[in-house]
């Protein structure tokens, strides 16, 4: 039976009138890599700072490795890695410097650490710069610099808090296979992104968060079967008359079509049906209306996230 990493219960979390956390209840199981999205606001951040005990919240509990999870719980917190959105090094010390630094407020044995700063700069790709000051690293770089700092003492679960901002996408992929190989290792993984396609390469389960409660759950697949959009057909240089754009509204298992004169393009929304294209592009053939591109697009996390909460992923 696979066990339960984190438990969250009924947390509450208020700033005055604002409610941050309303009673949100998530579970983190063994292994997972758990994916957190939501808007800007929506209690991320939040839940994972609770977590942790550095914010007191108002009610509810929170278990990590079936213990409860307080200010003073430093046992448990050697468990644990955090890799912030922000950069968490010291400009003044080497790259390796940083990492042993990092190391050595979980393993006091001298040698152990030795050997886990040497597995943390392999691990990240960092040999060669190991003596650079993170003021010289590019930002690709210094995003690893920060990984390495917050897993080099190999804990069994890891909070990643958009690792990937702002980098090249060589780098955003060494940071995505890096992160990989610590879930095949045994880390259990909370990770946060805006970017969604990220999500959907590395995440078993994912959760999505709104106004401070978890709202949806599930694998990508489950996530895309609770929302009504199953298909979406865009059509590009095409010129439309307003009886045929209502025409195309009606026809079977379209729910949405939307008509953009000025760049001649059509989006068409439909349930799940066979033969939804065929539909549509036999009524333009009927018509006689003419077009250079027709694009039909499965449902993405990006259509879960704005049926569901209404808002845009990158808000």
């Amino acid at each position: 039976m696979v066990r339960t990493i984190v438990k969250i219960e009924n947390l509450v979390k208020r700033y005055g009138s604002l409610v941050a956390l309303d009673h949100l209840n998530l579970e983190v199981k063994e292994g997972e890599i758990l994916g957190l999205l939501g808007p800007n606001g929506s209690g991320k951040t939040t839940a994972l700072n609770c977590l942790l005990a550095l914010l007191k919240y108002d009610k509810g509990t929170i278990t990590v490795f079936n213990k409860e999870m307080h200010p003073t719980s430093y046992a448990l917190k050697r468990e644990i890695g955090v890799v912030p959105q922000n950069i968490a090094v010291f400009e003044k010390m080497t790259v390796q410097e940083n990492i042993d630094y990092f190391c050595g407020l979980y393993v006091t044995d001298k040698q152990r650490r030795r050997a886990l700063t040497e597995e943390a700069l392999t691990f990240a790709g960092l040999t060669e710069y190991r003596k650079m000051l993170p003021k010289k690293l590019s930002g690709g770089l210094l995003r690893r610099l920060n990984i390495a700092c917050g897993i080099v003492h190999q804990p069994k679960l890891i909070l990643m808090d958009e690792p990937t901002v702002a980098v090249d996408p060589q780098s955003r992929n060494r940071i995505l296979e890096g992160i990989l190989e610590l879930n095949r290792k045994g880390s259990t993984i909370i990770y946060t992104s805006h970017y969604m396609e990220e999500v959907e390469q590395i995440c078993t389960r994912i959760v999505i968060m709104d106004h401070g409660r978890s709202i949806a759950s599930g694998t990508t697949e489950e996530l895309k079967r609770m929302i009504r959009t199953a298909e979406t057909i865009r059509i590009e240089g095409i010129a439309l008359q307003e009886s045929q754009l209502q025409h195309i509204r009606e026809l079977p298992h379209v729910f949405e079509a939307e008509y953009d004169q000025s760049q001649c393009l059509l989006t068409v929304k439909c349930t799940s049906a066979e033969h939804n294209l065929v539909r549509l592009l036999n009524y333009l053939q009927e018509q006689q209306v003419a077009f250079h591109q027709v694009y039909s697009q499965l449902p993405t996390l990006n259509d879960v996230f704005l049926e569901i909460t209404g808002k845009e992923l990158r808000d």
